[in-house]
């Protein structure tokens, strides 16, 4: 293994975000046309370096903007998270964009990235030599677009609100505005949809692109920007401070991301008792990062558990997260009483092969 990624195992342990400057003013843009150039940089880059001046391997590099021209980024040992990455080795980088061209530097280790247009170039700085090249990219969710099946009830395909209780509001351009809350209980269900964070470079953490899903009002799956970053308890698709995603496949702002969420509910007895704790299986665009997971208890903010059937809620943190086709099909609860936990899995596959 070269000396690039020979210590990113100590790297890792001191490796932190930098805070934004109280100077700063905080931004929410929710178009790419209004979002200027630093989110031209930002993003997903793939492509070869050299190890050891021997080898050429697969790399994916993820840039973050920090507002005010200044970036930072995770270089990836095998390609992106879900596309070849293997959750080990990443050398993390800092640094600026000035007069079209963007530096970022370890110093470490020595690895200089340069950044001109839609092209990365990695630099050994010892040797000022050019040790790998790649090009800027835009993933797409396998599941982004999927239609409802025949059985699925159709919760919002930007034609109205009806499927929520009131309060619920669009944009101009047909998109469901974070805050919605819908107009029916849930209990096992097979759910799809698709969200968008917006592009708020100044700010960090839980302040950048806010939301979440709550499932019958008691568990939510995070909605976040959290894109290049570690995946912890409280970032995108975990379930919320209680378990971290498997794999942080969030896209960067401003790009459709899919949730495609399988739940089976608690389970009760007649006097009111828990029997069974709610599971739940999540894809995070088209990448399981939970599976037939047993959520223990509600997560945060969520409602107290109970027998009785709740809605699902969009939550609204006061950043403009957007979304669009919510589908959703109920499971028959029946089925489910009478399987076994290997069977009751296997219902939900037979869910998934449906679409």
């Amino acid at each position: 293994m070269s000396r690039v990624f020979l210590t990113l195992s100590v790297l890792a342990l001191f490796a932190c975000i930098t805070p934004v400057s109280s100077a700063q003013e905080r931004v929410a843009y929710t178009t790419v046309e209004e979002a200027g150039v630093d989110f031209t940089i930002q993003g997903e880059y793939v492509g070869g370096m050299k190890q050891g001046g021997l080898f050429r391997t697969r790399v994916g590099l993820q840039v973050i903007a920090r507002g005010e021209s200044k970036f930072e980024a995770v270089l990836l040992s095998g390609g992106l998270p879900g596309a070849g990455w293997d959750g080990s080795e990443k050398v993390t980088l800092a640094g600026s964009s000035s007069n079209g061209f963007t530096n970022l530097t370890n110093d470490e280790n020595g690895i200089r990235v340069s950044i001109i247009g839609d092209t990365a170039i990695v630099y050994d700085e010892a040797t000022e030599s050019a040790i790998g090249k790649l090009r800027r990219i835009e993933r797409v969710s396998p599941s982004l677009g999927l239609e409802p099946p025949e059985e699925a009830v159709v919760v919002f395909d930007g034609s109205n609100t009806d499927q929520f209780e009131d309060g619920a509001q669009m944009t101009d351009d047909g998109l469901l505005m974070q805050g919605a809350l819908l107009g029916f209980g849930v209990g096992d269900f097979r759910l799809h949809f698709e969200f968008k964070t917006p592009f708020m470079p100044n700010s960090v953490g839980q302040s950048r692109g806010n939301s979440g899903v709550y499932i019958q009002r008691r568990y939510e799956v995070q909605v976040l920007d959290s894109f290049g970053l570690d995946g912890v308890q409280n970032e995108c698709a975990a379930l919320y401070r209680q378990k971290a995603p498997d794999v942080n496949m969030c896209f960067p702002p401003l790009q459709w991301q899919t949730y495609d969420i399988y739940f089976r509910a608690a389970r009760w007895s007649e006097a009111g008792e828990k029997t069974e704790s709610a599971r739940i299986t999540v894809y995070h665009n088209g990448v399981p990062v939970h599976t037939n997971y047993e959520i223990i208890a509600k997560t945060g903010a969520g409602q107290p558990e109970a027998p009785t059937k709740m809605p699902l809620l969009l939550q609204n943190h006061s950043d403009p997260v957007r979304y669009r086709n919510i589908w959703l099909i109920h499971a028959d609860d029946s089925m489910f009483e009478e399987a076994t936990p290997a069977e009751r899995e296997g219902l939900l596959k037979r869910f998934r092969r449906r679409t």
